[in-house]
Formats: structure tokens, C-alpha cells, sequence
């Protein structure tokens, strides 16, 4: 156990007891905490440029040369505290080493956001002895809080993240926690240290240890704001959807225009395409396409100013287009296999073969009613068929691209148009007078079927696309 680690970092933010932990943690043989060493502002402890020899300079220019002189200056194990606003660099080193110990410790975020707001307005941020005690009443601000929430739920997320993706485990302990001393010892023996005190440090007290109440001027406009903050996430959307690639080899950029195309499946692909090609005057096989990551990095290079762009079309639409396209049609770009599981298993009222004359518009309707039903199982893994891009999520699709580069424009279909023109206009090329419509509703034209029912159960299935693009309604 007393070799299982090299270092350890406390994970924590400013006002949620770090310090009193430090103070708690160095009282133990073998355990040394240096404090803040990768704050932006000073190295350690405030107003301080150096630590172990290292300038803040150095640190800028090799982060790790700080943890090598800890480590190298410490009997025992050195450790650290680390903040989400600390030196990113930091953070992959020692979130993907096993060897360092992770404790994270939590705060009640009000209770840290009013503690800080007090320290900011006394200038007191670790109080020693009761008598040099300095308080105050402070606002509460609405938009300041959030702001300092929603920094902190994103950081411990992704420490909670790279932890389970790593195979590691952390040692948990609340603010609460740090005066008990059963819980510290326990953390000593986490970082493999056998000797147990009987009290917590008294080098750092409490600074405020009053009720809300007494500690913010507004206090029941306080509450009543808060009654609007999600604390439960209610709000969220849950997304089981897998996660897509950026699909490189899916673009496609112009003859000699420095436009590219980051297509999403089921959308105006041909219209598009064929926009591209007569922007140059040339044939569509005239195209680029076919990227990898490199040749497109090369490509950007050579294309000055370029612009990228994609397109999203109202959820309708596009899977009416997709199911129309892949599942109704046996042609060329049927998924066969798929066709057949959603006739057999899904009771979709599709013949065996094409469809013909005595496929009815009532059919068709009843046949998309339940593919819907099917994608929306299926984006949520509860189906065996895989989520084909045809139908995956537009949100999940462009996230996606992001993982390679963001597309510049996001164009929706309906002002596809318009819309491209600007972009022809952004790389000095005068655009051609309109962009085709996409083809694709077979049998039955969309707006032939469409109603509330089909409106509500698509935007069912795609609710985070909905609540992100702001789609409303067909007219």
C-alpha cells in the first residue's frame, strides 16, 4: 500500500475547505501538500513566484518541471491542490497516471459561492484565530452564481469521466467531512500512511460559520431565484445515442471554389452537390471528395479563406426522406436487411418486395408512424440495429464534426437558397440563381401524410435537435 502511489492532487475550488484539507493532510508523517502550484496567479500560496526552486516562469514553459522538484523535495509523498481554473496542461498528466492519488473534495456550491463573496469583500481567505475574524453581508447575484456552477459541474463531470474511462478510482470527502477525523484518517491510509491522529488540524478555522441568512442581504430574493436553477437536471434530455467521428471522407468541396461540404445523411446532399458543381461550371464527378484527414489538411492549406458549411433540415423532413430512401425503396440504396427486421419484428405494413399500386397513402402513413417509433428505441439503444448516420441525430452529427473542425455554417434546408448565395459571396464568387430541391419522398409526398401526430411523435425522437435548432412545426 505505501508504494501504490508517486503523488497526489487535491481536486477541489476555492471556498470549499482546500485549505483547512492541506492543513489537515500535512499534520501526517510522510504527507506534504504544497498548495496551489499550478494557479495561473502565483505558484503555491498567494503573491508567491516560486516553489521548490521553480519559477512561475519556469512553470510556464514545463509544467512538469514544478511536480518533478515536489516530488524530488519531498520525504513522503508531495502532492498539490488543483482547481478547474489551473493550468490545463497539468490536468492530463496527472488525471491519466495511475500513479497519482485523486481526492476530490465538494462544497455545497451556495455555501462556497457566498464564502467566496465574503472573502472577496473582507480580503480574508484563511482565518487562523477567532479574533482576527473579518465579516460581512453580501448580494446574491443570479447570473455570477450560475456561472461559478455551471464551471464547476462541468469540471467535476469530466474529472468523473476521465476517471471511469481510465479505470481509476478517487477518494471522495465533503467539506463536512474534513473536521472528521475517522474520515481523515481513512484518507491517510488512502495514500498509504498507517498512523492515526485523534483531531483534525486547528491551524485553519471556520470563517463563517453563521447561517445563509445571516450572511446575504437579499436572502429571500436568494430563494426565490433559486427555485428556477435545475439543481436535478430536469430539464436534460437523456442521450444514450453513440457517439459519432467526424466522417472526413464524407466531404466534399468544390472544383475550384474554397468551399467544402460537410454533408449530414438524409439531408439535400444532391441539391447541394449539383449547387457546388455549377458554382464552377463543371460536372459533379468534377468534385472533390474522398478526403482523409490529411489530404484535407493539406486542402485547407491550399484553399485560402475557406469556408465550410453543412446543412440540417426540419426532423420531419429528413427522416420522412430517410425512411422513404432507405426502408420503403428495395432500389440501390434500400438497407435491406433492415427493411426486412422492421417488417417481421416491428410490424411495419411494407410488402415483401417493391411496393406498387396497392400500397395505400393510409399504409405509408401507418409504416412511417412506426419506423418513428423504431428510431427513437433505436437512438436509445434499445434496439440491436445499429444507428445508422441516415437517421442519427443532427446535433450528434455536427458534434462529430467538431472532434476535426466545426463546419463555419450551419445553413438550414428550407433557406438553402438564400443562404448559400452568402457563403458563394464570403469566398468572392457570384452564386447561381438557386439551389434545386432534393428529391427523395416515394411513394408519397410528405405533405400528404403529415399531421400532428406524425409532428409530435418525430419531435419525441428528437428532442435535443428540436430544443437545440429551434425546429417549430411544419406550416
Amino acid at each position: 500500500m505505501a508504494d501504490r502511489f508517486d503523488y497526489f492532487v487535491i481536486l477541489a475550488e476555492m471556498r470549499t475547505g482546500s485549505n483547512f484539507l492541506e492543513a489537515t493532510v500535512n499534520s501526517y508523517p510522510g504527507l506534504k501538500c504544497w498548495g496551489e502550484a499550478y494557479n495561473p496567479a502565483f505558484v503555491g500560496k498567494a503573491n508567491a513566484d516560486q516553489l521548490c526552486g521553480i519559477t512561475k516562469a519556469q512553470r510556464e514553459q514545463r509544467p512538469e518541471a514544478l511536480l518533478e522538484a515536489m516530488i524530488a523535495q519531498t520525504d513522503g509523498l508531495a502532492g498539490f491542490r488543483f482547481f478547474h481554473n489551473h493550468d490545463a496542461r497539468m490536468l492530463d498528466r496527472f488525471m491519466n497516471d495511475p500513479r497519482c492519488a485523486k481526492i476530490v473534495l465538494t462544497r455545497n456550491p451556495l455555501e462556497s459561492y457566498v464564502s467566496k463573496k465574503i472573502a472577496d469583500e473582507t480580503g480574508q481567505w484563511r482565518l487562523g484565530d477567532l479574533k482576527d475574524a473579518k465579516t460581512a453581508k453580501i448580494t446574491f447575484e443570479k447570473p455570477e452564481f450560475e456561472r461559478m456552477l455551471d464551471a464547476i459541474k462541468a469540471f467535476q463531470i469530466e474529472v468523473q469521466r476521465r476517471l471511469q474511462v481510465s479505470g481509476q478510482t478517487a477518494f471522495y470527502i465533503n467539506y463536512e467531512d474534513i473536521k472528521d477525523i475517522d474520515v481523515v484518517n481513512g484518507l491517510a491510509r488512502f495514500l498509504g500512511v498507517d498512523v492515526e491522529r485523534n483531531a483534525t488540524s486547528q491551524k485553519t478555522k471556520v470563517q463563517n460559520p453563521s447561517q445563509l441568512k445571516d450572511k446575504v442581504k437579499n436572502y429571500d430574493q436568494m430563494v426565490a431565484e433559486l427555485s428556477g436553477i435545475d439543481h436535478f437536471n430536469l430539464s436534460n434530455t437523456p442521450n444514450f445515442e453513440p457517439r459519432r467521428g467526424p466522417t472526413v471522407p464524407s466531404y466534399v468541396a468544390a472544383a475550384q471554389a474554397t468551399l467544402l461540404y460537410l454533408p449530414v445523411r438524409s439531408g439535400p446532399e444532391a441539391a447541394v452537390r449539383d449547387w457546388l458543381a455549377a458554382l464552377d461550371g463543371v460536372d459533379e464527378t468534377e468534385l472533390t471528395a474522398g478526403f482523409n484527414q490529411k489530404t484535407l489538411r493539406q486542402w485547407k492549406r491550399r484553399a485560402k479563406e475557406h469556408r465550410s458549411f453543412t446543412v440540417i433540415s426540419h426532423p420531419v423532413v429528413r427522416l420522412h426522406r430517410a425512411f422513404c430512401t432507405h426502408i420503403v425503396s428495395t432500389g440501390e440504396h434500400s438497407y435491406r436487411e433492415i427493411r426486412d427486421l422492421l417488417r417481421t419484428t416491428y410490424d411495419l405494413p411494407l410488402p415483401v418486395g417493391a411496393v406498387d399500386d396497392g400500397y395505400s397513402k393510409e399504409q405509408h402513413k401507418t409504416a412511417f408512424l412506426k419506423f418513428v417509433d423504431f428510431v427513437k428505441g433505436n437512438l436509445n439503444a434499445q434496439t440491436s440495429v445499429r444507428v445508422d448516420p441516415s437517421w442519427a441525430s443532427q446535433s450528434e452529427i455536427i458534434r462529430g464534426f467538431s472532434e476535426f473542425a466545426l463546419p463555419d455554417m450551419i445553413v438550414r434546408e428550407e433557406t438553402l437558397s438564400r443562404d448559400l448565395a452568402c457563403l458563394a459571396e464570403a469566398v468572392g464568387i457570384q452564386a447561381p440563381p438557386s439551389c434545386g430541391a432534393q428529391d427523395g419522398d416515394h411513394p408519397f409526398a410528405l405533405a400528404e401524410i403529415y399531421d400532428d401526430e406524425i409532428e409530435q411523435a418525430v419531435k419525441q425522437t428528437y428532442q435535443r435537435d428540436y430544443m437545440i435548432f429551434g425546429f417549430r412545426p411544419l406550416a
